[in-house]
C-alpha cells in the first residue's frame, strides 16, 4: 500500500493537446446505442470492488485528482483562503500519519471564480498547486463573446493555470459545429499557456449523440480537458454520459495521438462516487488516465467524506461529518 500511496502523489507534465482542423464529416458520423451504453455503465460498478488497504490508496490517489472547488454566490476572499488552506493539508496530519504517507497529498487544483483568484494564487503559495478559475460568464455562458474572451484573458492574468470555460449549448442544439469549434479555438487561444477545460455541461444537450459530437469538436478545437457539467444542471455527472464521453476521448486519441483530459463535475459526493469514476476510467482508458493530467474531481462535498472513509480505515470507527469541515 505504501508504494502506491506515493504513486498518488507523484506527478508529470504532459504535453498540450494543439488540435486539429475541424473534421465534420467525423463529427456527423457519430451514432450511439443508448441501451448498449446504460448496461455497461450499470455493469462498471459491479464488476470491480475494491476493499480495504486499496480502498484507502484509491482514496488518497482521489484527492490528487480533486478540484477543489467553491462557486458560491456568497464566496469571500476568507472562505477561499480556508479552502486553500485545506486544499494544502486535505486530510488531518494523524490520518495520514497512520496511513504511512511520506508526505501529505495535494489537491489536484483549487477552482474559484475570476475574482477570487488572486486570493488563492497567494494563499496557495509554494504549494505548487494550480488554481483554475471558471470563466466565459459561468455558469450559463450567454455573453458577448468578446466578454467570455476577455474574462479569460483576465483570470489568467490574475495567476490563474487552468480555465473552466463553458460552451453555448445553443451552438449543439442546432448542430452547428462550426461556430461550437471556432469559439472554444478563440477561447484557448484566450488562455495563453493556462490549460483549458471544456464544460458541456451534458444536461442541457439532451441526447448522447449530443455529448459525443460536442466532446469531439471540443478536442479538435484544443480544449485539454472536456467537463460534464457546471455543476449548475438539473442533471450533472453520470455514469451513461461519462462513459460516452471517455469513448470520445478514446477515438480522438487514435485519430490524432493526443491524450485529453476528462473532468467529471456536479454530483459526486462520496467515497463510493470517486471510486466508481476511477473504476470507468480504468476499464475504459487505462492507467494514465488515473493522473491529475488527465483525470480530475469536480468536488466541494466530496472530501469530507473521503477523510471520514479514511478515518474509518485507520480507526475502525465513523467519526460524524462534522469533524471533517471542508474549510
Amino acid at each position: 500500500m505504501h508504494g502506491l500511496m506515493e504513486r498518488a502523489a507523484a506527478q508529470t507534465n504532459r504535453p498540450r493537446n494543439e488540435g486539429i482542423p475541424l473534421r465534420a464529416d467525423l463529427v456527423e458520423a457519430v451514432r450511439v446505442n443508448l441501451s448498449a451504453v446504460e448496461r455497461r455503465a450499470a455493469t462498471l460498478t459491479t464488476r470491480r470492488s475494491v476493499k480495504k488497504e486499496w480502498q484507502a490508496a484509491w482514496l488518497v490517489k482521489a484527492i490528487t485528482c480533486m478540484d477543489l472547488t467553491t462557486l458560491a454566490g456568497d464566496d469571500t476572499p476568507a472562505r477561499v483562503e480556508r479552502l486553500c488552506a485545506k486544499g494544502r493539508n486535505p486530510i488531518r496530519r494523524d490520518i495520514a500519519e497512520a496511513l504511512g504517507l511520506d508526505h501529505m497529498p495535494n489537491v489536484g487544483a483549487v477552482c474559484v471564480y475570476p475574482t477570487m483568484v488572486a486570493t488563492a494564487v497567494k494563499s496557495l503559495e509554494g504549494s505548487g498547486i494550480p488554481v483554475a478559475s471558471v470563466a466565459t460568464g459561468f455558469p450559463a455562458g450567454l455573453m458577448p463573446l468578446a466578454l467570455r474572451l476577455e474574462e479569460i484573458r483576465w483570470a489568467v492574468g490574475e495567476g490563474a493555470r487552468e480555465i473552466d470555460i463553458v460552451i453555448t449549448r445553443a451552438h449543439v442544439l442546432g448542430q452547428d459545429w462550426e461556430a461550437l469549434y471556432d469559439e472554444v479555438r478563440r477561447m484557448r487561444e484566450a488562455c495563453g499557456e493556462a490549460h483549458l477545460k471544456a464544460i458541456l455541461a451534458t444536461g442541457d444537450l439532451k441526447t448522447l449523440r449530443n455529448v459525443y459530437k460536442a466532446s469531439l469538436v471540443a478536442m479538435m478545437a484544443g480544449a485539454d480537458f472536456i467537463k460534464t457539467s457546471t455543476g449548475k444542471e438539473e442533471v450533472n455527472a453520470t455514469l451513461p454520459v461519462s462513459l460516452v464521453m471517455v469513448r470520445a476521448i478514446r477515438e480522438y486519441r487514435e485519430l490524432t495521438g493526443a491524450n485529453v483530459g476528462f473532468k467529471p463535475a456536479g454530483g459526486l459526493k462520496t467515497a463510493k462516487d470517486a471510486l466508481s469514476w476511477f473504476i470507468l476510467m480504468k476499464e475504459e482508458l487505462g492507467d494514465e488516465w488515473l493522473e491529475p493530467e488527465l483525470f480530475r474531481i469536480g468536488a466541494s462535498s466530496l472530501l469530507a467524506d473521503i477523510e471520514r472513509q479514511l478515518e474509518h480505515f485507520v480507526t475502525g470507527r465513523y467519526s460524524s461529518a462534522m469533524r471533517h469541515a471542508m474549510a
